[in-house]
């Protein structure tokens, strides 16, 4: 990726607060979707930007390992008593509390401008069963699912009825992100166990019918105040699994990636590009997304997901596909912060 970026001289030095971690799960990508972003906007000189790491206690620390607090009047306090301003927030925190809508409601509380879409986009994203429910409303063509909301017998009765019907089933903890909480089933024992492990993880769960596909996503983000939706690419995970938490982050991953995919018909690319839109704008997103595609033997063409904050490692789809979009990473940030602060 290019660091390079248009360095207005006019501009003030515009005051960034990148706050990664979390302290969940998705702690370590977090922190390396970070050094992505560090790294870009050092190009842009009228950024100056401070990163805190936040803990699994919800605290804010500096790379000194200080306390540091955001307080309403828009600075940020160390423990040593000292404050800087800040002028706009990048919640580069995948899974909770970054990506579920909670860190966005108190910057908005604190009338700071971020990166990234609201609360509400967030929260209903985040959540694999809200997210079906929204789809299907937007007229948007989704997996068949079942859901489940409680583990008890009952409940769990309607998994094994979707097990005898496809088969084949993916079990998946509705409120978590990068496939954690997801599980392959194709036996009663294995699907036993995925729903306790899933229910461990979340109150709701998800059922989905396991499809033969291939995996497609685009990049669907704001540039210079239009929608931009890239044609889209292709994961190709190992046969012998599914693109798992460790496929799509890993050292080791033997998953491959393809920023655009090769012999999608016209019609294909048509759907893809429509329902992407119709995504972005019915769940009123904002700044970015990646938005996940099945395509099956027979066709079909499904959204599987919406990424509101996706990954920005350097095997991560988004920053390719904008890239291979013509817009460089750094230019296109710096723009929506200096947009955001003016």
């Amino acid at each position: 990726m290019s660091n390079k970026a248009p360095n207005p001289t006019h501009q003030e030095t515009i005051n960034v607060l990148l706050i990664c971690g979390g302290g969940g799960s998705e702690h370590d990508v977090s922190l390396r979707t970070a050094d992505f972003i560090q790294r870009e906007l050092a190009g842009a000189g009228d950024i100056r930007l401070t990163r805190v790491t936040m803990d699994a206690d919800g605290r804010l620390l500096d790379e000194q390992g200080m306390v540091q607090e955001l307080r309403s009047d828009k600075l940020l306090y160390s423990a040593t008593g000292s404050a800087q301003p800040v002028d706009y927030v990048i919640p580069a925190i995948h899974g909770y509390p970054g990506e579920t809508g909670d860190l966005q409601s108190q910057l908005e509380i604190l009338g700071l401008p971020y990166y990234g879409c609201g609360p509400e986009a967030s929260k209903i994203c985040f959540n694999k069963i809200t997210t079906k429910l929204w789809l299907t409303a937007l007229g948007i063509d989704n997996t068949p699912y079942q859901f489940l909301c409680a583990n008890t017998e009952e409940e769990i009765a309607k998994a094994r009825d979707a097990l005898a019907r496809w088969d084949t089933l993916f079990v998946k903890a509705s409120n978590q992100g990068s496939s954690v909480g997801c599980y392959k089933v194709t036996s009663e024992e294995e699907l036993e166990q995925a729903l306790q492990e899933a229910f461990a993880l979340s109150s709701y769960v998800l059922v989905e019918k396991c499809l033969n596909v291939r995996e497609l996503e685009v990049a669907a983000y704001s540039y210079a105040g239009e929608l931009v939706v890239t044609p889209p690419g292709e994961v190709c995970a190992p046969t012998d699994t599914f693109y798992s938490y460790e496929e799509k982050y890993a050292e080791g991953s033997r998953a491959q990636t393809h920023v655009v995919a090769e012999g999608l018909s016209d019609a294909q690319l048509g759907w893809i590009a429509e329902a992407s839109k119709r995504a972005f704008v019915g769940l009123q997103l904002k700044d970015l997304s990646r938005i996940d595609f099945f395509l099956t033997d027979d066709g079909e063409i499904y959204l599987n997901e919406v990424n509101t904050f996706p990954g920005m490692t350097p095997i991560s789809m988004f920053p390719k596909m904008l890239q291979n979009q013509g817009h460089y990473f750094c230019a296109y940030l710096s723009a929506l912060v200096r947009a955001a602060v003016t």
